[in-house]
């Protein structure tokens, strides 16, 4: 049984979002934020369900419903190709639990039971063993290292992982 749920990124999220913005769990994708830019972050998440553009969830414990982390989705170009590029965080204190593979699990298949695209992409640097295992534990291929811009004007050393929504359908619903 899954320790944790996902639900639809709201206003109250922004102290999670805050949570999250340290140096610690910065530490692959260029360092914490400003207030302005946590702002705008937040807003971002907020549209894209209404956008119709992907979707941003808290990650809650199934037990208590407290936030530890986020998890979501959003329509990028990738080499040409309208995709999804998915993303997790988990709060130190929650992390090496399996949350963060779960959570991000879930997420795929919410985009897999939503989506007109057929690949869901994630990019985490070569030197995050955790989140490279995330993709790993999903299900997720790997296709290659890159050089992936994050944050904007920067880039960073990543694996290009990716999964087929299609397929991971179809194996989600005849588990």
């Amino acid at each position: 049984m899954s320790l944790v749920t996902i639900q639809p990124w709201t206003e109250a999220d922004l102290g999670l979002l805050r949570r999250i913005n340290t140096p610690a769990m910065k530490e692959h994708l260029g360092g914490p934020e400003t207030e302005p830019q946590i702002l705008v972050r937040h807003g971002r998440y907020l549209g894209f369900s209404a956008e119709g553009k992907g979707c941003m969830f808290s990650v809650r414990l199934r037990a208590t419903g407290d936030p530890v982390g986020s998890v979501g989705y959003a329509e990028r170009t990738w080499q040409d190709d309208a995709v999804f590029e998915m993303g997790w965080n988990v709060l130190p204190e929650f992390q090496g639990r399996g949350i963060a593979g779960q959570a991000a699990a879930a997420a795929a298949a919410h985009a897999a039971g939503t989506s007109r695209l057929r690949w869901l992409h994630a990019f985490p640097s070569v030197d995050n063993p955790a989140s490279n295992a995330v993709c790993r534990r999903v299900g997720f291929e790997l296709v290659r290292e890159c050089d992936f811009e994050y944050p904007p004007g920067r880039f960073m050393r990543s694996n290009d992982w990716r999964l087929d929504l299609p397929t991971f359908a179809r194996s989600i619903r005849y588990a």
